[in-house]
């Protein structure tokens, strides 16, 4: 079996969660450090907040990671295959675990959170100003719209138009329409594949970047992106990410 071969069928391993251990602990992926650090200003955030609000955590991975938790902590996430990964994990720490359908409609009452937290999930700026407490924090990273986009353009793949305009000034004018800004930050590092097995485990795990990817239908071009990647040693790409943080005015 060639090369290119063993490393497409490594790339079934499975995928849960939001748990990339299997492509970033083995260096197969890295990624270029960021100027801020989110779980740095959630943990300073969440040490004087009694009620805290994870939006789409996942597996739960990166808020059972914030312990000790405030008295009353709540999860939202809407992939349902996640919940009961989110559940197992943060039902013994006490955190319920909540799976919504849309971010318009929060099963909490108005007022409830001194602390929302959101990495990478879509959110209502009038349903966090709704469930937020006066003088309540709301911090979010987010993925910019231009997310690496090369990926797109080097297997031939449309860039999804719809997020193309998911940036850090949209975000922020929105935000800003209902909640005063304390914070806004915005970057574009890199990330480096090492081998096309990674970059497939990686597309599986983020179907959204390329929506009709499947192995089968891109063949030819991960044949020219695994020579690419042999000759070079490396594909870098540039993701997008910026930061918000908000209180009610």
């Amino acid at each position: 079996m060639e090369l290119v071969d063993q490393l497409l069928q490594d790339a079934q391993k499975s995928f849960s969660g939001w748990d990339f251990s299997f492509i970033e602990d083995t260096g197969r992926i890295q990624s270029e450090l960021l100027p801020w650090s989110y779980g740095s200003k959630a943990r300073k955030l969440l040490l004087e907040a009694t009620s805290l609000l994870d939006m789409g955590t996942g597996g739960g991975e990166f808020l059972s990671k914030l312990l000790p938790l405030p008295h009353y902590t709540a999860a939202t996430e809407a992939y349902r295959p996640n919940v009961p990964i989110a559940k197992e994990r943060l039902d013994p720490l006490g955190v319920e675990v909540f799976q919504i359908e849309n971010d318009d409609e929060l099963p909490f009452a108005a007022e409830t959170f001194d602390l929302v937290l959101n990495k990478h999930e879509s959110y209502s700026v009038a349903e966090v100003q709704r469930i937020l407490r006066p003088e309540g924090l709301f911090l979010t990273q987010q993925v910019g719209g231009t997310d690496c986009k090369a990926l797109n353009e080097m297997l031939g793949a449309p860039v999804n138009a719809a997020y193309q305009d998911w940036k850090l000034q949209t975000a922020a004018e929105e935000l800003a329409s209902q909640l005063f800004l304390l914070e806004q930050k915005e970057a574009f590092p890199s990330m480096r594949f090492y081998d096309i097995g990674a970059v497939v485990f990686y597309l599986k795990a983020i179907p959204w970047q390329i929506p009709s990817f499947t192995m089968e239908g891109y063949r030819d071009c991960l044949m020219e992106l695994h020579q690419f990647i042999e000759k070079k040693g490396f594909l870098d790409v540039k993701q997008h990410r910026f930061l918000l943080a908000a209180t009610c005015k």
